[in-house]
């Protein structure tokens, strides 16, 4: 169950960033929201996936979702630079993370 709290950790920490941007651009309350709910829902499954995994193992994991997820977003929805380099080395941080499944 913990990796499902890390992993969903990592899946709010995206909305969150997505508030996060909205509130830069736009200052309206539906991202002020997302990014308030979006941050609250990761700390506390981060927390949750604390109990059982490392500490280290889980933050890795949570923010090469996190990071991952939140480049993914921007190329796909906010217009964000598609180049090719910039996928492959995306590719590495979810390798890692995969990675850091597969030993623990």
């Amino acid at each position: 169950m913990a990796w499902a709290y890390v992993i969903l950790a990592g899946c709010c920490e995206v909305v969150g960033v997505a508030g996060m941007n909205g509130v830069a651009r736009k200052r309206d309350l539906r991202s002020a929201i997302l990014l308030l709910a979006g941050f609250a829902a990761s700390f506390t499954l981060l927390n949750l996936s604390f109990r059982t995994l490392d500490m280290g193992v889980a933050y890795a994991v949570w923010t090469g979702i996190g990071a991952a997820g939140s480049t993914v977003v921007g190329m796909f929805f906010l217009g964000e630079s598609k180049d090719l380099k910039r996928i492959f080395f995306i590719s590495l941080i979810i390798a890692g993370v995969v990675g850091l499944k597969l030993i623990s």
